[in-house]
């Protein structure tokens, strides 16, 4: 602590500079003719220009050593203020604005902001409504709970989401997800899952987690996504086939196919495979154009090379004939059912009696009893495992990729969405619903429908709440090949075979990371396979930190001394000191020349770092071979002095470097003067 008695005198600047050698220069102490300088650090950024070049300081300097011991009582006074500060900076309007994103675009709503809403909320709709029968089968649940979850989060994501392209419902891949979690245990389990993963994502929102998923790059997420594109096409097999399948990865359920598929039904083969092309077909008659191709561009062209009337008119009908493919599919399904029904047994299966009406709203189950036996909480968390973080990641990766390929140009707020998630999973728990997130097809839909907000969303949840309290009665003659055929239409395309050829081009060891998490996700259970990719990824990072690429130069000052610039490409940390080390070492012998080590790109170091330069340079110092140390930033500078070194020298110009080499003996900084 420094006190002031407030007797101050006026000292001259040149006599301080005389005293040079007592306060040292980068911490390490300096005098006389010493080339040892660090204007960074030398020099303060704050002007002291007083009258004839003085300042006026104290005369009086006392050093009290303070109490180190603290009660507790001191340590909670300590953290109200932090508090508050905290509470200051979290109650402000702009952060209001930005975690209620619903208050930036309500003021402003107009007509053509409701009409664009409309029409792509009724368009999703349509094809949620499928969708969602379809995946509660891929997550091994009843037909309805897939419609359960389609509601409420989007009412809820209207006011807290950031995106207007994301309709929230369930996913193929959270489908999958939560099948491989729940493992047959049934609804209960889905819908404490659904409440739990709410949570966890609320929380990682509230705590800026979510730079998380910055963890996962791109080659491991579409080595997983195509992994997780192919094991639901596989686990729809069963309805196409209409055998019995078991297993949960997708080596075991091949073997359960081929086990059983001597008990193929003919119908519903027939029947899935011709779904299964009509909805091919459809999907490329809704990208069929005729006329002239509208310029958007360039409205300065000839009348008669823009599309007419005529031309809009039957290009958006193509359009919505074959977005609606799987509404469509699904309706025509309905139709032949019914008439094979009503006359006699069915050749085919059905999806049979869905409750009708809305599900009730209720906290979900945190133990329930069954027959004889009571399953409590802990046992119910206990059996979903791992299965509550990883469909929380998973879902906020899926969600986030949606939001950057609409963003133009925008920047995601990925706490936001995390906290839009999460509060829209609790809300769905509360109506029976399973884990869900956005949807990327859906999202294409939603984009290319011309949806200008997040309200679109309202029309999605509402259509939805139609179709549970008028046409639940209907879906039982639906069916479940063609339900199978509308999932492998949609996610066939989710295999990411296009990646692979830019990414052979640009980085060929990226595939690496990429086909070992595909792999993995395909023979193990896909937490496991994932976290494999990544664990892939991180080696492949840390084997970069540890082997920065060094260029060596042989030069020559402007004085005729040669020399060797070596220069690291990176930061010195952990793992690579030892490596750096043994190349400057093996270098500078083989040169026989001074060594001077260019530190511009080393922006960190650590202590590991400091213990190995402190010992190179001891062996440069024994062997009386020159090193220099050029451009060393302040901050890695009193990390290297940490130690203390007794052979460091640095030097940050040209002229410093060159009377360096020229001298015949290195200057030796003194020691550190004892605190």
């Amino acid at each position: 602590m420094i006190g002031d008695n407030n007797d101050n005198r006026r000292i001259p600047v040149n006599a301080m500079k005389a005293d040079s050698d007592l306060r040292g220069v980068a911490g390490g102490g300096g005098g006389g003719n010493a080339v040892y300088t660090n204007p960074a650090l030398s020099e303060s950024s704050i002007s002291m220009n007083q009258p004839n070049s003085e300042f006026v300081g104290s005369n009086d300097f006392i050093l009290v050593e303070e109490s180190k011991s603290h009660s507790t009582k001191d340590a909670i006074k300590s953290i109200v203020p932090w508090m508050k500060r905290k509470a200051d900076r979290a109650f402000t309007k702009k952060m209001l604005y930005r975690r209620l994103p619903i208050l930036n675009w309500l003021p402003k709503y107009n007509t053509a902001d409701a009409i664009g809403d409309l029409v792509a909320g009724i368009t999703v709709g349509l094809t949620v409504i499928p969708q969602s029968l379809a995946y509660s089968n891929v997550a091994g649940l009843p037909t309805e709970y897939g419609l359960y979850g389609s509601f409420l989060g989007c009412f809820v994501y209207i006011i807290f989401g950031s995106c207007k392209d994301v309709p929230v419902g369930p996913t193929a891949i959270a489908s999958l997800l939560t099948f491989q979690a729940v493992s047959g245990k049934g609804p209960a389990h889905a819908i404490l899952l659904c409440f739990l993963t709410g949570i966890l994502e609320l929380l990682m929102g509230l705590l800026g987690l979510g730079f998380i998923i910055d963890f996962v790059s791109g080659p491991v997420s579409s080595g997983f996504t195509s992994a997780v594109a192919l094991i639901i096409v596989t686990s729809q097999v069963k309805d196409i086939l209409a055998i019995k399948v078991t297993g949960s990865t997708f080596a075991e359920q091949w073997v359960s196919i081929f086990t059983n598929i001597h008990n193929t039904s003919t119908w519903d083969t027939v029947l899935g495979i011709s779904c299964i092309a009509v909805l091919l077909i459809m999907r490329i008659v809704a990208t069929i154009k005729i006329g002239p191709a509208e310029n958007t561009e360039n409205e300065k062209c000839p009348d008669e090379n823009k599309p007419n009337i005529f031309h809009k008119i039957v290009n958006k009908c193509l359009w919505i004939f074959g977005t609606s493919r799987n509404a469509i599919l699904v309706v025509i399904g309905g139709c032949i059912g019914y008439s094979f029904y009503v006359n006699g047994s069915p050749p085919f299966k059905l999806i049979g009696d869905i409750p009708a009406g809305m599900p009730e709203f209720k906290v979900p189950q945190f133990g329930f009893t069954s027959g004889n036996t009571t399953v409590s909480f802990a046992t119910m968390v206990s059996d979903l495992g791992s299965g509550i973080v990883v469909v929380a990641l998973i879902a906020l990766l899926e969600n986030i990729a949606i939001c950057k390929a609409f963003a133009n140009g925008k920047t995601v707020d990925a706490t936001q969405e995390l906290i839009a998630i999460g509060l829209c999973n609790i809300a769905n728990s509360f109506v029976q619903g399973y884990p869900g997130t956005g949807s990327l097809s859906r999202s294409a839909v939603n984009n290319a429908s011309g949806v200008r907000t997040p309200f679109g969303n309202f029309y999605t949840g509402l259509l939805v709440i139609i179709a549970l309290l008028f046409f639940t009665p209907y879906f039982f003659y639906v069916p479940k090949a063609a339900l199978a055929a509308v999932i492998i239409a949609a996610v066939v395309f989710m295999v990411e075979v296009k990646v692979v050829k830019p990414m052979w081009r640009t980085k060929k060891s990226d595939l690496i990371p990429g086909l070992g998490t595909f792999i993995a996700c395909l023979v193990l259970p896909l937490e496991i396979g994932i976290l494999i990719g990544i664990g892939v990824n991180l080696l492949f990072i840390l084997y970069h930190a540890a082997r920065p690429k060094i260029t060596v130069e042989r030069l020559t000052s402007r004085t005729g001394v040669e020399y060797l610039m070596l220069t690291p490409d990176r930061c010195l940390i952990f793992p690579s000191v030892d490596y750096v080390r043994n190349l400057v070492t093996k270098h500078s012998i083989r040169q026989a020349a001074p060594a001077v080590i260019d530190c511009s790109h080393i922006y960190g170091a650590d202590y590991t770092a400091a213990t190995v330069i402190e010992t190179l340079t001891k062996d440069f110092a024994s062997r009386d071979h020159p090193l220099i140390f050029y451009n060393l930033k302040p901050s890695v500078c009193a990390v290297f002095e940490g130690l203390s070194p007794k052979e460091f020298v640095v030097c940050y110009t040209e002229e410093d470097l060159d009377r360096l080499l020229k001298s015949k003996h290195v200057y030796k900084p003194k020691d550190m003067l004892p605190v």
